[in-house]
């Protein structure tokens, strides 16, 4: 009979012994060669290049379109896959990630060279010339004369006045901004009402003293155009000997003063026929002529002496027969008074003959008549002659008072042949003239 079966105690299992794995090869870390992408993409893009160039084609690469787009297709002339791995970016940089500049703005539009040059190519064209554009060369210089600034210092405007104010007058000479005129320089003299002087619509002609300002302004004067009409009014009659009126205003310790055409001129003593009592002559009206005249240095300096001496030389004429009185003996000749202006006869025109000494002729304050040879306005000079009065040369030592009594029948005769001797000489040159051999013209 079977016994009891006693049961064992549990006995711990025994550790089952795994299979002996394989080790583990270490990692590796993968390495990206791009030597055969390279070589693919390098042939790839030569085939695409092969293909264009046979291709007449004018639309750009699609490589080109991308890049306008900002997507690089290449770095460095090796083209970029775009489907790599996080890990195959081992070497790229951002910039090659990021790509070209953004083109597309520029597309057409650049100003650049290369651009423009990418744009020719692309659109088949070559560069456009000014000459291929519509170019109208007189609306060009209308509008140029259209927006010419207005108002150059010195020039002369004509405008209607438009505005008066307290301080001056606006006037329209047709720039961008009216003339001012500030109220001193409105005018010669004094003036008390702007607006009876200058009504609105007014026809007004002005110097510019000032040019445009930020505002487009200028600055313009009546007073200045005025004076500088005055100016060129005087030198002229300057150049012409002329003598004008004036009325003396004022006086000082070297002279007295007076108005002309709205300029102050000066009288000097020296210029006055009454110069000792010159401060009687305010108010008084005299005769004077032009000793300077000077707009530079505004000098304006008269001569009352000058203007009856002009008047003077005014009725005198070369031929003329006048008479006076010895004022002084001089070694080389005598000086004639005229009535307040002394001629001069030189001894080389007292007579035909020959003499030691001029007192053998006349003496001091002997009557003398004489003929005029010679008139010098500007320097104020009369030449005098008595040989022409004689008959048989040195007649004036023998027979003086005979010739003196004879002296207008002689001047006649004197006349007729300085007449003939004058027409003689003036044949003499044109004959001169016309003998002369001509230059031709060097071709």
């Amino acid at each position: 009979m079977a016994g009891p079966v006693i049961q064992q105690p549990n006995k711990p299992n025994k550790p089952r012994r795994e299979k002996a794995e394989a080790p583990r090869k270490p990692l590796q870390v993968m390495h990206i060669s791009r030597k055969d992408d390279q070589k693919e993409l390098k042939e790839q893009v030569q085939k695409e290049q092969l293909e264009a160039s046979q291709t007449n084609s004018e639309s750009p690469p699609q490589s080109l379109l991308k890049e306008q787009a900002g997507i690089p297709s290449s770095r460095d002339g090796i083209p970029i896959k775009r489907d790599l791995d996080l890990n195959d970016l081992e070497g790229v940089s951002m910039a090659d990630l990021l790509g070209p500049p953004d083109q597309s703005k520029n597309f057409g539009t650049s100003k650049s060279s290369k651009n423009s040059q990418f744009n020719n190519s692309f659109e088949g064209t070559k560069p456009r010339s000014v000459d291929d554009f519509d170019f109208d060369e007189d609306a060009f210089l209308a509008a140029l004369d259209e927006n010419e600034p207005i108002g150059n210092t010195g020039e002369i405007a004509k405008g209607a006045v438009i505005a008066v104010e307290s301080d001056g007058v606006y006037v329209d000479i047709g720039g961008k901004a009216p003339g001012f005129m500030p109220k001193k320089e409105c005018g010669l003299g004094v003036i008390t009402s702007l607006k009876e002087r200058f009504p609105k619509g007014l026809e007004v002609e002005v110097l510019v003293t000032r040019e445009q300002n930020a505002d487009g302004m200028v600055t313009i004067s009546c007073r200045a155009l005025a004076l500088r009409k005055s100016w060129d009014k005087l030198r002229q009659l300057e150049s012409e000997g002329k003598t004008v009126k004036v009325i003396i205003s004022g006086f000082n310790r070297g002279g007295v003063t007076c108005d002309l055409e709205g300029l102050r001129g000066f009288i000097p003593r020296s210029q006055l026929e009454d110069g000792e009592n010159h401060e009687k002559l305010v108010g008084k009206t005299i005769g004077v002529a032009f000793l300077e005249v000077n707009p530079e240095t505004r000098k304006l300096v008269l001569s009352e002496k000058r203007a009856a001496m002009a008047e003077l030389f005014s009725k005198l004429e070369i031929g003329q027969l006048v008479e006076g009185h010895v004022a002084a003996i001089k070694p080389y000749g005598f000086f004639i008074d005229l009535g307040g202006f002394s001629g001069l006869l030189h001894h080389s025109m007292v007579t035909n003959g020959t003499f030691r000494s001029l007192r053998e002729v006349f003496n001091q304050g002997d009557l003398v008549k004489s003929m005029i040879t010679e008139l010098d306005p500007s320097r104020g000079r009369i030449s005098l002659n008595t040989a022409l009065l004689e008959g048989p040369p040195g007649e004036i030592l023998l027979e003086k008072e005979k010739v003196m009594e004879e002296a207008t029948e002689r001047a006649e005769k004197a006349r007729k042949v300085l007449k003939e001797n004058e027409e003689m000489n003036k044949q003499e040159q044109e004959q001169e003239q016309d003998q002369e051999p001509k230059q031709e013209p060097i071709l």
